[in-house]
């Protein structure tokens, strides 16, 4: 027998796109001698999105959901002020909440990969090991953010009562097969384990020999930061053994980004989706770093030559793809005018406001979710 708990339901807007997280004022102090508790989560990285801001540290963003169409189309903000939700990446544990995966991800993959970047945007020669660090913060940023967690979410909520159900019936097999031989079974300590917020119980009325074994799962914050770990610390090879280029737009055009930048791009015939594998063959995988400077590469093909150019109808449909791809903003070094034309914004206040109460309530929910789970 198998209960699952659901985390925060998170439900889609007309577009297809929603996601929550909360909004707080306080400041956390973990001690008075240590850092200060990281509340607000950078999910696409100032160290990243440097490479297309001015000297001001500023850069133009476009919203794809505004309440009223008298909105600015482009709007000029800091680099600490884009891209971020206040407690996305943060762990509740026995002893409290943690920022521990928000310093993880900054320590493992921003810092190694600032110098690397910077000088892929100068020109420089880049050494393998340069390559290594910058390949290893373009899976970070696939998997961290809001529009990967909505991805996990919406998977997770079909598909793991009946993967749990296959996991219980497996252990009880095992388990009565140990008993029958006069064997004692102890439990495998496994690699992040303590990340997955499940609890497993199991009842035996009085008298009776058999009895029910339920596992309890919340499908949210905790799950998705499991998956996060998981990937980027036992996955990750297949993006390590591509080879990669950069691209540089035909004259008179740019590269912009988003908030949600890397793509994973299975492209044919004029056909495309999003949903490529870091491992597929053919998938092409996209990150913009620069208004001229783009990483690709294709899986399991040989890339182009490092600053070739594509031609205006390829660099078009390129600029198409990052467009499509964000979630809620798109990014650039100056406004531009073609963006609105390749995506439309989405005018509702009600869908700003829903959106924005569920944010405000993510960090609660799910919070309290894994605290009662942990309490069972």
């Amino acid at each position: 027998m198998v209960r699952h708990v659901a985390g925060d339901d998170v439900s889609e807007s007309t577009d297809g796109k929603r996601i929550t997280a909360p909004r707080y004022s306080e400041t956390r102090w973990m001690t008075m001698d240590a850092e200060p508790f990281r509340r607000d989560n950078h999910y696409v990285p100032s160290t990243y999105l440097r490479g297309f801001a001015d000297s001001d540290n500023r850069v133009s963003t476009y919203r794809l959901l505004v309440a009223h169409p008298d909105f600015p189309l482009w709007k000029r903000k800091s680099l600490r002020g884009v891209a971020y939700h206040a407690y996305l990446y943060t762990r509740i544990t026995a002893g409290g909440e943690t920022d521990e995966i928000e310093k993880w991800l900054e320590h493992d993959f921003e810092t190694p990969a600032t110098a690397p970047l910077r000088r892929a945007i100068s020109g420089e020669q880049l050494t393998p090991g340069d390559w290594h660090h910058i390949i290893r913060f373009v899976a970070a940023q696939d998997v961290r953010t809001p529009a990967r967690l909505l991805e996990n979410l919406q998977r997770w909520q079909t598909e793991l009562p009946s993967l749990i159900q296959e996991v219980l019936q497996e252990a009880v097999e095992k388990l009565g097969q140990a008993k029958a031989r006069g064997e004692c079974l102890s439990p495998a300590k496994r690699n992040l384990s303590q990340y997955i917020p499940i609890r497993v119980s199991k009842h035996i009325d009085p008298g009776e020999e058999l009895g029910a074994v339920q596992a309890h799962v919340i499908s949210g914050r905790g799950l998705w930061l499991f998956s996060l770990k998981h990937v980027l610390t036992h996955t990750i090879m297949p993006l390590l053994e591509n080879r990669w280029t950069i691209l540089s737009p035909p004259d008179g055009l740019t590269w912009f980004t988003s908030d949600d930048p890397v793509i994973r791009l299975n492209y044919h015939d004029g056909r495309y989706h999003f949903k490529g594998g870091w491992g597929n063959s053919g998938t092409e995988i996209l990150l913009p770093i620069s208004p001229r400077h783009l990483l690709y590469t294709k899986v399991g093909h040989r890339p182009p030559l490092r600053g070739e150019k594509p031609n205006r109808e390829q660099a078009a449909m390129l600029r198409r793809f990052i467009a499509e791809h964000a979630h809620r903003m798109i990014i650039a070094a100056a406004p531009d005018h073609e963006v609105q034309e390749l995506r439309p914004r989405t005018i509702s206040v009600d869908l700003v406001r829903s959106e924005d109460e569920q944010w405000n309530l993510w960090h609660e929910n799910q919070s309290s979710a894994e605290r009662r789970l942990m309490a069972w």
